[in-house]
């Protein structure tokens, strides 16, 4: 029988629960058990898909094809379950659930209500998901709740998750709460009262939390901790201080060595073998002792929120970890190089990436970008959007296809070299029809999809004879103008078998110049890295070091 552990948030969010979460989950998993996660969010959207990422920071893309809250990214680069679209669930789709319910007569004409037709429903589904992977053997579920205590929205989820422990029975659940510790300069010291007051709000629902982690910005003294734990009716080796630290990834130790996954052990009546975190530790010391630096100049228009390229930075320190690098990203607004062109800000850096995005905003400030990376042989990472902008730039710029563009940005381009692409399979083998007024997230290629790779090219070095790798995006590099690129230098060294649609784009006679229409940097984990992204990182040490001996010279 799957045991729970529910967390909760309170006082503020953006407290670093999804981080939490899963260092628990790290723990647990090199204690021997089977350990899965899942997310669930009280927004009414029925998925992050369609929601700006400047609200909302990145979406996370599951094997399956699911869009998901980032969180899901932290839970697959934390432990060795997969996620999958039952791992996450939102406010919107238990409400579509229950009205269609509703609508088919499953309730049998009773009135529907919060209590319990929208709790059983959350119940269900997270029952669900806790069975989604291990064949439904996991050990241990951890269910992180979005938003804090307090909120109107999360209500619904726990007292969901309130019931749910009831009905489970002593020694099956186990809650743990995360809050804020904040230390006020003027003051001279932490203040623990927001969190006596999370505590207390959590106990008038009817939930009394195994272990409070507090966040700060240091270490908390047992003091205070002390004083958490009387105001709380929490033991004090429940509080757990969670301060800053120099890399999430030292979470696991931090909270291993105060004791959490004892707590929570005790708590669900396990008692699984000791913690081995050597490999966390490894890790952690290859970061902290890099032999080298790179620079990587990250041109996007997201950049005044960093957290809409999660997964793509946590990819390069992954890379880092294993190449023993410092790897420096630096965030270069697309719409600045519009204004002050591509050598003013680009100039220095040891490789430049182009990730995926939508919209026109900042498109020329990246096609600006790639020409800069392929004509002064800097080593290039185009992703998704930013394969499709290499393919345009190439065109424009090295096949005679003056106004080449994306329909995307204009219709009306002379040259559509990437195009939406009115049909293709999906991953279950029925044919999706696209067209413009399409909904936005129902349309796209989303999830992973097997596809062979040329012998013979960069491609086929890093990854192999075939690369699986998942996607989100609706425009296609369009095949009625690969030809003409192919004579003109351009090699398509991986091409999906049933469509014939471009998937990894490269130049030759550059250094290293690779555009993947995938998303690499979901599968990405500091355990293993990333082929593709070791690979650049030490193309950018190469270029590095043969900068600085031109210098020298």
């Amino acid at each position: 029988m799957t045991k729970y552990v529910f967390v909760t948030g309170g006082v503020v969010s953006s407290l670093g629960k999804g981080i939490s979460a899963a260092s628990l989950a790290a723990i647990l998993e090199s204690r021997g058990l089977l350990v899965t996660m899942l997310k669930l969010d009280p927004y009414i959207n029925v998925d992050p898909g369609t929601m700006s990422p400047f609200q909302h920071g990145e979406v996370f893309v599951t094997e399956d094809g699911a869009e998901t809250d980032l969180d899901l990214g932290h839970y697959e680069r934390f432990i060795s379950a997969r996620m999958h679209k039952v791992n996450n669930f939102t406010t919107g789709q238990i409400y579509e659930s229950v009205l269609r319910k509703e609508r088919r007569g499953d309730y049998l004409g009773k009135t529907v209500q919060v209590i319990p037709h929208i709790t059983n429903e959350i119940q269900d589904f997270i029952a669900r998901g806790a069975k989604a992977a291990y064949n439904g053997n996991a050990d241990v579920a951890i269910v992180e709740i979005g938003g804090t205590v307090g909120d109107i929205e999360s209500l619904p989820f726990l007292e969901a998750v309130r019931q749910m422990s009831l009905r489970l029975g002593r020694g099956n659940a186990a809650f743990v709460h995360l809050t804020l510790v904040p230390f006020i300069p003027s003051a001279g010291e932490l203040k623990t009262k927001p969190t006596q007051h999370s505590v207390q709000k959590l106990r008038e629902i009817g939930i009394y939390p195994n272990a409070l982690l507090c966040r700060a910005d240091r270490p908390i003294p047992d003091e205070e901790r002390a004083k958490i734990s009387l105001f709380a009716n929490v033991p004090q080796d429940a509080v757990i201080s969670v301060w800053d630290a120099e890399s999430i990834y030292e979470i696991p130790s931090m909270l291993h060595k105060q004791g959490l996954d004892s707590l929570v052990c005790d708590a669900l009546n396990l008692t699984p073998p000791p913690a081995d975190l050597s490999a966390w530790d490894t890790m952690n010391e290859a970061l902290r002792h890099p032999e080298s630096e790179v620079r990587i100049g990250m041109v996007g228009k997201y950049v005044d929120l960093t957290e809409s390229y999660k997964s793509l930075s946590e990819a390069l320190v992954h890379a880092s970890i294993h190449t023993r690098s410092k790897v420096v990203i630096d965030y270069i607004d697309s719409e600045e190089i519009e204004k002050r062109g591509a050598a003013e800000l680009l100039s220095g850096l040891d490789a430049i990436l182009v990730p995926g995005g939508f919209g026109k905003r900042g498109t020329e400030g990246k096609i600006a970008a790639v020409r800069y990376a392929r004509e002064n042989k800097v080593p290039y990472l185009g992703i998704c959007l930013g394969m499709q902008l290499a393919v345009v730039e190439y065109a424009r710029h090295k096949a005679g296809l003056g106004g080449a563009n994306s329909t995307e940005f204009d219709p009306s381009a002379p040259h559509p070299v990437v195009a939406l692409i009115t049909e293709w399979m999906d991953r279950e083998g029925k044919v999706e029809r696209r067209s413009d007024n399409s909904d936005l997230g129902g349309t796209m290629r989303k999830g992973a999809q097997r596809v062979p790779v040329k012998p013979g090219t960069l491609a086929h070095k890093i990854y192999g004879d075939e690369v699986n790798e998942r996607h989100r995006h609706r425009y296609e590099v369009n095949n009625v103008y690969v030809p003409r690129l192919e004579e003109a230098g351009l090699v398509i060294s991986a091409r999906t078998p049933t469509e014939n649609l471009p998937e990894i784009m490269e130049i030759p006679d550059h250094p290293w110049f690779l555009g993947v229409q995938f998303h690499p940097e979901f599968t990405s984990t500091p355990r293993d890295g990333h082929p593709l992204f070791i690979g650049y990182v030490r193309a950018a040490q190469a270029h590095r070091q043969a900068r600085q001996q031109a210098e020298q010279k």
